[in-house]
């Protein structure tokens, strides 16, 4: 790296001598800035695959919760069918209610 300590404040120390060391100097600093630029693209790179992980794990649990969802809605609708086969009247019955309901609220302003 840079030359010894007593070499830079050494008063007899040329002009020479103090070009080497700022040229010395600015290839370390260089050497530094490419290191710190190599890792911040390997990290960058470590960030972006753990987001695509989390992203693909995500985008599972959604396909199940979805899936789940799906089941449980076809398992009502069956519920449903069932309920209005085997009590027409009390069916309808509900549905008037639930209509006049809608109806009164929706009047309202």
């Amino acid at each position: 790296m840079a030359r010894k300590l007593a070499e830079v404040t050494n008063s007899n120390a040329s002009a020479d001598d103090v070009a080497a060391q700022l040229d010395t100097l600015r290839k370390d600093v260089s050497d530094l800035t490419s290191l710190i630029a190599d890792l911040g693209k390997a990290k960058g790179g470590e960030i972006s695959d753990a987001a695509k992980a989390k992203v693909d794990e995500l985008h599972a649990s959604a396909r199940e919760r979805a899936a789940a969802a799906s089941d449980q809605a076809a398992a009502l609708q069956g519920q449903a069918n069932d309920f209005i086969k085997n009590q027409p009247a009390a069916a309808l019955g509900i549905a008037a209610g639930l209509g006049f309901l809608v109806g009164l609220m929706s009047s309202r302003k």
